[in-house]
C-alpha cells in the first residue's frame, strides 16, 4: 500500500525567540517492509544550519539550528511511502522461552528493550494486568494479541484526559488516555514480564476503506508497540489503541524505548515565553501510485 503523508507542526511564541535548536523525528525510516518513494522537509524560518543523521536506534533525525530572532516556527514534512508489513508467524514459542532468550547473547540489540526507560518503566500494576494474557506455556504471539485486545477493550480513548508526561501507573488507575498512553502501558507490562518491547512512532491511515471503522488516534502522530518474538521471528507490531496487529494502515517514523526517544519535534529555545502548538497530520492512499 502506498501512502502520501503530510505532517505540519506550527509553534506561535508569546515573544521573540532569539536562538533555537530543534531535533526532528519526521522522516520515515527505510525498512524491508517500508520503502520511501520521496520525502521533503521544509522549515520556516530556514535553519541557519541543518544536519541529517541517524540516532542510536537507527532512526533518521534532522537537527535545525536557528540563529536569528523569530516569532513563530513551523516545519512541514511530506513523504510518499510504500508499506507491505509481513504477516505474523503461524507458530511462536512459549512466552517464557522468549524471556529466557532475551537474557542471552542471541537477543542482540533486542535486549536493551527489556529494561526500564523514563516514560515506560516496568510498573507492577501493568505487569499484573498482562498476566491474565500470559498464562503458563502460552505461545508468545497469542498472549500478545490477547493483551493488545484487552487494552483496546478495557481502556477508553479520551483525548485531553492525560498529557504526554502522565505516568503509566496513573493511566492504569484511570483506564483512559490516548495512543501514547496505551503504548506506554503495553511496553511497561511486557518489560515487567521480561519480554523486550519498544515504542513505535508514526502515522495511521486517516480515512479507512469503505465499510471499515475509523481508527482511533488518526488526527496527529500515532503510536504503537513492537514486541520481540525471539531470534527466529524477531519483531511483531501491535496497535493497542485499535486492538489490531499492524498490517497495512501504518507508516513508521521510528522506534525507541518510549516517546521521549522519538518525539516528532523537540528542542531548546532562548526566549519565546508562552507558546501555542498546532499539529496537523494527514495520511491518505497515494492514488497516483
Amino acid at each position: 500500500m502506498k501512502y502520501r503523508v503530510t505532517h505540519v507542526s506550527r509553534y506561535e511564541y508569546g515573544s521573540s525567540v532569539d536562538l533555537a535548536a530543534h531535533m526532528l523525528h519526521l522522516r520515515p525510516r527505510t525498512l524491508p517492509w517500508q520503502r520511501i518513494v520521496s520525502e521533503r522537509l521544509v522549515a520556516e524560518p530556514d535553519g541557519a544550519r541543518r544536519r541529517d543523521a541517524e540516532d542510536h536506534f537507527g532512526n533518521v533525525v534532522t537537527w535545525l539550528f536557528l540563529d536569528r530572532p523569530h516569532a513563530d516556527f513551523s516545519v512541514t514534512a511530506e513523504s510518499v511511502v510504500e508499506v507491505s508489513y509481513p504477516p505474523p508467524p503461524d507458530k511462536t514459542a512459549p512466552w517464557e522461552a522468549i524471556v529466557e532468550a532475551a537474557r542471552g547473547v542471541e537477543a542482540g540489540r533486542a535486549a536493551e528493550y527489556r529494561f526500564d526507560s523514563p516514560m515506560a518503566p516496568a510498573v507492577v500494576e501493568a505487569a499484573d494486568f498482562a498476566r491474565t494474557s500470559f498464562t503458563p506455556g502460552r505461545p508468545v504471539l497469542d498472549a500478545l494479541i490477547d493483551l493488545n485486545r484487552r487494552i483496546y477493550r478495557e481502556f477508553r480513548f479520551h483525548s485531553g484526559a492525560t498529557t504526554i508526561s502522565t505516568p503509566v501507573v496513573q493511566v492504569m488507575k484511570r483506564r483512559e488516555g490516548v495512543c501514547q498512553d496505551f503504548s506506554h502501558v503495553m511496553v511497561s507490562a511486557l518489560r515487567g514480564l521480561g519480554v523486550p518491547a519498544r515504542y513505535n512512532s508514526g502515522y495511521i491511515r486517516t480515512r479507512p476503506p469503505p465499510g471499515q471503522p475509523r481508527r482511533q488516534g488518526a488526527d496527529q502522530s500515532h503510536a504503537w508497540v513492537g514486541a520481540w518474538l525471539g531470534p527466529e521471528h524477531e519483531w511483531v507490531d501491535l496497535d493497542p489503541t485499535n486492538g489490531i496487529v499492524v498490517h497495512d494502515e501504518h507508516v513508521l517514523l521510528g522506534w525507541g524505548r518510549d516517546y521521549g526517544d522519538v518525539s516528532p519535534v523537540q528542542g531548546v529555545i532562548l526566549g519565546g515565553g508562552a507558546h501555542h502548538l498546532k499539529v496537523n497530520v494527514d495520511l491518505e492512499p497515494d492514488e497516483a501510485g
